[in-house]
C-alpha cells in the first residue's frame, strides 16, 4: 500500500558517508519539510570504541540511543534486544551516547554527577556485545534541533540506523518534545523498525542511574553493584599526600581529578588497576591489586579536607603522576577518629585483611 504522497511538502534527503562508515552512502530519507526549520551548526556523532566486527563501510545499523550512564542491568536488556535484532536483521550494532551529559548544558548547577566516564562507558558496552560506541557532542546548537531533525541528521543521516531499539521512556530533540510515538511514526515512514524493551525492576522499582546515584551517595556499594553490569569505578590522578599512610605501614595512593560520583565517606573494600607499562618499555600488562580505600576526611589528624587513598595490598612501586582505576566492592566501615596512632594502626590491619578477603571472594567468583 502507498505511503503519504510524496509531493509538496515533501523532501528526499541524501548524506554523504561520515567517517562512521567509510564512503558509505546514507539511504536517502523522506521527512516533510515542515519538521525542517533553520539550526545552528552542531558536530557529527564520532566513533568512540569499536570491536572486531564493526565494519566502518557498512551502509546501515542497528542502533540504541542513550546516555547509558553507569551500564547497568536495565542498559543490559535494552542491548540483549539489540544484538538480537542485529542478528536477526544481519545487521551491526551500535550504541550512540553523549558527551557531555545534556543536563550540564541545560541546567548545570543541578545536573546530576556522572556514575562513568566516555571511555568507560564504552568498555562497558563493548563487553556486553555491542558492535561499536559512537558518541554525540553536545552543546547548545545541538540540543536545539528539533526530533524529526534529531532522526534525519543524527539516526538516518550520520548513524544511518535500519533498526532502532530503545526503552519507552525514551525522549529526543529540543525539550525532550521526541517519544516513541513520534520515533514510531517517522520511522514508519522510513521503514525503519523500532523496538520498545520494557523496563527492568528489581525489589519493585526501575533500575535507573538515578537510583543508583542514590545508592552510591549513601554508601550502599553492593546494593549499587547488584544493579551495575560491573563494579562502580572511579579514576584518578595518584598525586602526592601526606605520606601518613607510609609512616604506619600503609601506604596510599592519593587520587585526584576524580570525574565521578564520590562514594558516601567511609572505607571500602575493592580492586585497583594500576596502568599498564608503556608500548616498548616491556614487561606485562599489571593485573589488578585487592585495595582498601578511604574516603572522606583524616579526622584522627584534624583533617577536615575529603580525600581519597586507595592502599594497593601488596603492591611496591611508584604511581606518581598516573592514572589509577578503582573499582569498589563493598563498604567496611564508617570513618572515625582514633585516640592513638596504636588504635589506628590496629585498624588499618583489620581493614586490609577484610578488604583483601573481599576482594578475593569477588575475583574467585568471578573467574569461576
Amino acid at each position: 500500500m502507498e505511503g503519504p504522497s510524496r509531493g509538496k511538502g515533501w523532501r528526499r534527503l541524501h548524506s554523504e558517508g561520515s567517517c562512521l562508515r567509510g564512503s558509505a552512502v546514507v539511504p536517502s530519507v523522506l521527512v516533510p519539510t515542515t519538521f525542517l526549520p533553520p539550526l545552528p551548526h552542531f558536530a557529527a556523532p564520532r566513533l568512540l570504541a569499536a570491536g572486531p566486527r564493526w565494519q566502518p563501510g557498512r551502509a546501515s545499523c542497528a542502533v540504541t540511543v542513550g546516555n547509558f550512564d553507569g551500564v547497568h542491568r536495565g542498559h543490559a536488556e535494552i542491548v540483549a534486544r539489540l544484538l538480537d535484532t542485529g542478528l536477526r536483521l544481519g545487521l551491526p550494532t551500535a550504541a550512540l551516547t553523549f558527551d557531555p551529559h545534556p543536563a550540564q548544558i541545560l541546567r548545570p548547577g543541578t545536573a546530576p554527577a556522572a556514575l562513568s566516564t566516555p571511555d568507560r562507558r564504552a568498555e562497558l558496552l563493548l563487553a556486553l556485545g555491542v558492535d561499536a560506541v559512537l558518541v554525540q557532542p553536545v552543546d547548545k546548537g545541538f540540543l536545539a534541533q528539533p526530533a524529526a531533525v534529531f532522526y534525519r541528521d543524527v539516526l538516518r543521516g550520520a548513524v544511518a540506523a535500519a533498526a532502532i531499539v530503545e526503552g519507552p521512556d525514551f525522549r529526543f530533540g529540543a525539550d525532550r518534545q521526541g517519544d516513541l510515538a513520534l520515533l514510531e511514526s517517522l520511522a514508519a515512514d522510513d521503514t525503519v523498525e523500532v523496538i520498545t524493551v520494557a523496563p527492568l525492576t528489581a525489589g519493585g522499582e526501575a533500575v535507573s542511574s538515578s537510583r543508583i546515584r542514590r545508592l552510591i551517595s549513601a554508601g550502599e556499594i553492593e546494593a549499587a553493584r547488584g544493579l551495575l553490569t560491573a563494579p562502580y569505578r572511579i579514576e584518578g590522578l595518584v598525586v602526592h599526600g601526606q605520606a601518613r599512610g607510609r609512616t604506619l605501614g600503609f601506604p596510599t595512593a592519593n587520587l585526584e581529578g576524580i570525574a565521578t560520583l564520590l562514594p558516601a565517606a567511609g572505607v571500602y573494600a575493592g580492586l585497583a588497576h594500576p596502568p599498564a607499562p608503556p608500548a616498548g618499555a616491556g614487561g606485562e600488562p599489571r593485573s589488578p591489586y585487592s585495595a582498601a580505600i578511604h574516603i572522606g576526611p583524616n579526622v584522627s589528624f584534624g583533617a577536615t579536607g575529603v580525600t581519597v587513598e586507595v592502599h594497593l595490598i601488596g603492591f611496591d612501586g611508584d604511581l606518581y603522576g598516573q592514572r589509577l582505576d578503582v573499582d569498589f566492592l563493598a563498604r567496611l566501615r564508617d570513618t572515625r577518629r582514633f585516640e592513638s596512632l596504636d588504635d589506628l594502626k590496629a585498624q588499618l590491619a583489620t581493614d586490609v585483611a577484610r578488604a583483601g578477603a573481599v576482594a578475593a571472594d569477588f575475583t574467585s567468583s568471578s573467574s569461576g
